[in-house]
């Protein structure tokens, strides 16, 4: 992991990010290609099946070639070709090779952080309500399917195996039914180097007729709070650009966007799950 040029800041740099994120959402198959990585997990997200390309690439001569692997590569899994591609200066070369191969722009996304001694933070009070687990449950992935998934039980195997790939929190907490309203989940990456430790907030979903009530809210506080107890300094998250209620809830918790990134696809042909 890169961190800024300056010492005393504990800020990651984009290329951090791009790692802690590919840790925390593990494909089924990756394969290093020039720099490029590329990952499948038969379809089911498009993280875990697109390519990421760790070292863009400046020679649009190298790009080209690195294309065309990678589109066979995907091509015999029967997939179609996707690049997930961070705002920036290191992407233009690619991205100029991308708009002349006809590839799309779609589901902008943001990467937000909450720095180490970000605020509010020390006065995280505790949910007591908010159900905790090191795996997910029966109820836990029902949820999460019904709000995020696309699929029948192959799909949902398939995710529940990237969710394994990583270690992690569940969150899980309840209306006064009893019936679980909103999910999420803490991914706690093993690869970290010595300095501040970082975890990632996935799989936020709540019920649909639960949602405006405060659920959301309870399950960021109750992890945040059990990222603390587990050592976590701090944390990252990704939402989609479109998504201003879900931007404003994390604004209250102390995340802020460091960068942001799109999927670049060459010819769709079904539709992936989640973001």
């Amino acid at each position: 992991m890169d961190l800024n040029p300056n010492p005393a800041s504990t800020q990651l740099s984009v290329p951090g990010l791009e790692a802690l994120m590919d840790s925390a959402w593990p494909a089924a198959e990756r394969e290093e290609s020039d720099g490029w990585v590329l990952r499948a997990a038969s379809g089911v997200t498009q993280r875990a099946n697109s390519v990421w390309p760790r070292d863009p690439g400046e020679d649009p001569h190298r790009v080209l070639a690195a294309l065309r692997a990678a589109r066979l590569w995907y091509r015999t899994r029967r997939l179609p070709l996707i690049f997930q591609v961070f705002d920036g200066p290191r992407s233009a070369a690619l991205n100029a090779v991308l708009d002349d191969e006809g590839f799309t722009r779609q589901s902008e996304t943001l990467v937000l952080i909450r720095e180490p001694g970000a605020e509010p933070g020390a006065d995280v009070a505790p949910e007591p309500a908010v159900e905790m687990s090191s795996e997910p449950s029966a109820e836990w992935l029902d949820l999460w399917w019904s709000v995020d998934g696309r699929g029948g039980a192959a799909e949902l195997a398939a995710a529940r195996g990237i969710l394994a790939g990583c270690p992690a929190v569940y969150a899980l907490v309840r209306d006064d039914g009893g019936v679980p309203a909103a999910v999420a989940r803490l991914a706690l990456p093993d690869a970290q180097p010595a300095g501040p430790r970082w975890a990632g907030l996935y799989c936020m979903a709540t019920r649909p007729e639960a949602r405006r009530r405060g659920y959301g809210g309870r399950i960021v506080r109750a992890l945040l709070r059990e990222g603390g107890a587990r050592g976590v300094d701090g944390y990252w998250l990704l939402v989609m650009a479109s998504n201003t209620g879900a931007r404003d809830l994390y604004a209250g918790a102390g995340f802020r966007e460091a960068c942001r990134y799109l999927y670049r696809q060459e010819r769709p042909k079904r539709h992936l799950t989640g973001c």
